[in-house]
């Protein structure tokens, strides 16, 4: 049986592991390998991905609204509030 899962190590520097393994009342030899997660590199190109995704969505819908501009109409009077002490 192999078991592979990522895990999270605290300000301590352990790591703690529970492991089910639907064994009872024997003996198991148990290795562990254990290395760092790539994550950075990841967010780092998946945040690029979203940036030229962004830039083509701005790209593709720049002037969409020139010939039916945004109009903001007034807002009306805000209330006058008592200071707060």
């Amino acid at each position: 049986m192999q078991i592979k899962m990522n895990s999270y190590v605290g300000e301590d520097g352990i790591l703690h592991l529970d492991i089910p393994v639907n064994m009872q009342e024997t003996e198991l030899e148990v290795t562990v390998t254990v290395k760092p997660v790539q994550k950075t590199i990841d967010l780092l190109a998946e945040a690029e991905v979203n940036k030229l995704e962004w830039h083509d969505f701005i790209n593709m819908t720049y002037g969409c609204l020139a010939d039916d501009p945004i109009i903001r109409h007034p807002q009306g009077e805000y209330e006058e509030r008592g200071t707060i002490e």
